[in-house]
């Protein structure tokens, strides 16, 4: 178990808390003192105590034992804040492996509801469970040591009877984790598969109960159910065998003790008060500590495990953006523009569902280097899948997507970025200041670049009203959408990536802003993939690509008029009116 994933991921988090565990083990340690002092003050409370005829004096002892348990009792109080420092961390730890894994992957798998069970009931059951056996182990790990180092001291000819039974029930017991471990991994998996399963299922209720697939639905989560049971069933039965190693490890001991004692106290190897001390450590210490330890491992530690192996090995989260710029020249105002790379897609085929019609199919698209591309169709027509196919956001699932030769879906987060730049419908901006935020795809932009590219969007007077670069932006969500998406601009202008895609990222700003950034970007070198929102988008590009049913037609904007109705009723519906048909077109004015 040592050698998990989960215990690999544990360990290196504890590392990053070692002065809080270190305090947790030293008060640990004063908690066991009367483990190993009961056995011997109850010894001296009897032989020189009351079987002495001397009350007083077996009081005395007895109240020396009673003191210990008030120094355990401080410890263990003494002891909390210091297991709150270590579990804390764990849990914020787990909480940012399980989101950023979960967002990292933009592909859609289906698996929200397990990765919902994973953060809220993995992650938790982490957390509590790590807590528990802080709180219990790290005292009855002590325990069994401290009343066999106290019986070693009290009476060492009772060691042969008791070492043995407690070594073989360890072994058994170390016999049984493997089934466990399986058994109880098998049990987790199970949960997760119920709650993929019922989750979809809810989520997708209308439309079952239309496609009258409810018996289909009823029997694959009737079957993870099933599944789930039988697994918690083996767990039990495995469980069920813990009870030998107890008896073997923490009762057998006892009876051997009270089956000799006759005979050690004859022979004069233990007087009374001795063999009610070896009593006290094997009933009050040794026996409860070998049922805790095994209840623990076998079902609070072996869950442990089992949890934190699944945290462990989901999908790495991607790499955060790095502080340098990448080696592409960043085409901002007074710098060397890089060399735009042409976009090349080739028999793209995508559906966001098996049984789902494609959104893309087929779809052939060249751009070359400097371009300027509108894409344009009615609602679901996979705009702004394409643009997420462009990005590399979404892998392909037949065809190919190329930018300069290579497969942006492939590519490094780092790598990706310096690439291609998508910048969807919402604007995200950060808590921090204001160029901090327009910064980020470039680090080292000079303030003197900031207001300069700024001024080509139309941005000038929102970053003079906010301060400068240097002022605070305590609530980005104070600002409209549309300064949102201005500041935006400015952030994805500044990128080094040669190929940009806006995706109705104007579409908050008035007509004339619009106008104003889009005319920017134009201008910017590099390639330019506008999803548009109003029909001045259409106007401005170099061609227009329309997309319906999964297709795509590919023209300047005059000519896409003649060659398709669709493409006319959009226009008419951009303008407020319905234009002619072919036999009578009224051209819009374009390229």
């Amino acid at each position: 178990m040592n050698r998990s994933p989960g215990w690999t991921l544990l360990r290196g988090q504890l590392a990053t808390t070692r002065p809080a565990l270190v305090r947790v083990l030293i008060w640990s340690a004063v908690e066991a003192l009367p483990s190993l002092l009961s056995g011997l003050l109850i010894a001296a409370a009897a032989d020189r105590g009351f079987l002495a005829g001397r009350p007083a004096v077996g009081f005395a002892w007895l109240a020396a034992f009673a003191a210990a348990v008030g120094v355990r009792a401080y410890a263990a109080r003494a002891a909390f804040p210091y297991v709150a420092a270590v579990v804390e961390p764990l849990r914020d730890a787990l909480v940012h492996r399980v989101v950023r894994s979960a967002l990292g992957r933009a592909e859609p798998t289906g698996d929200g509801p397990a990765e919902v069970a994973r953060l809220t009931e993995q992650v938790e059951s982490a957390r509590q469970l790590t807590a528990t056996l802080l709180r219990t182990l790290r005292s009855v790990g002590i325990t069994v040591p401290a009343a066999v180092l106290g019986l070693a001291v009290l009476a060492p000819v009772t060691l042969p009877l008791v070492l043995p039974p407690l070594v073989i029930g360890g072994l058994l017991f170390a016999r049984l984790l493997g089934s466990l471990v399986a058994r109880q991994r098998a049990v987790v998996l199970a949960d997760e598969r119920v709650a993929a399963e019922a989750g979809l299922a809810f989520a997708g209720v209308r439309d079952i109960t239309a496609c009258g697939a409810q018996d289909r639905v009823e029997a694959s989560v009737g079957a993870a159910v099933l599944a789930q049971g039988a697994a918690v069933r083996a767990l039990g039965r495995a469980a069920a065998l813990r009870t030998l190693t107890v008896a073997v490890g923490g009762r057998l001991p006892l009876l051997l003790v009270v089956a000799a004692a006759p005979w050690l106290v004859d022979h004069r190897q233990l007087t009374t008060g001795e063999l009610l001390g070896v009593s006290a450590y094997l009933l009050q210490q040794l026996e409860p500590a070998v049922r805790s330890l095994a209840g623990m491992v076998g079902s609070w530690l072996l869950e442990l495990a089992v949890v934190l192996d699944r945290l462990a090995t989901l999908p790495d989260p991607p790499a955060r953006p790095s502080a340098e710029p990448t080696p592409t020249p960043t085409p901002t105002p007074g710098l060397e523009p890089a060399p735009a790379p042409a976009v090349l897609v080739r028999g793209l085929h995508h559906t966001h569902g098996a049984a789902a019609e494609p959104v893309l199919s087929g779809l052939d698209l060249t751009l070359a280097p400097g371009e300027h591309l509108a894409v344009v169709g009615p609602s679901g027509a996979g705009k702004s899948t394409l643009a997420a196919l462009l990005a590399g956001l979404v892998p392909p699932q037949q065809g190919a997507v190329t930018v300069g030769g290579a497969a942006p879906h492939a590519l490094p987060d780092r790598a990706r970025a310096g690439l291609v730049a998508l910048l969807p419908q919402e604007a995200y901006l950060f808590t921090g200041t204001v160029g901090e935020n327009l910064r980020w795809l470039r680090p080292k932009a000079t303030d003197q670049q900031l207001a300069e590219t700024a001024r080509l969007l139309g941005a000038a007077e929102l970053l003079d009203r906010l301060g400068g670069p240097a002022a605070e932006l305590p609530d980005p969500a104070a600002l409209s959408a549309g300064e949102r998406q201005l500041l935006a601009l400015v952030r994805t202008y500044l990128s080094p990536a040669p190929v940009v895609v806006l995706d109705e990222a104007t579409c908050h700003l008035g007509t004339p802003a619009e106008a104003v950034a889009e005319a920017a970007f134009a201008a910017r070198p590099g390639t330019l993939v506008v999803v548009a929102h109003r029909i001045g988008s259409a106007l401005r590009a170099d061609r227009v690509l329309l997309l319906d049913g999964g297709r795509g037609l590919i023209a300047r904007h005059g000519d896409l008029q003649v060659l398709s109705p669709l493409y006319r009723e959009l226009v008419g519906h951009w303008l407020g009116s319905t234009l002619p048909q072919p036999d009578g077109l009224a051209i819009v004015p374009g390229p």
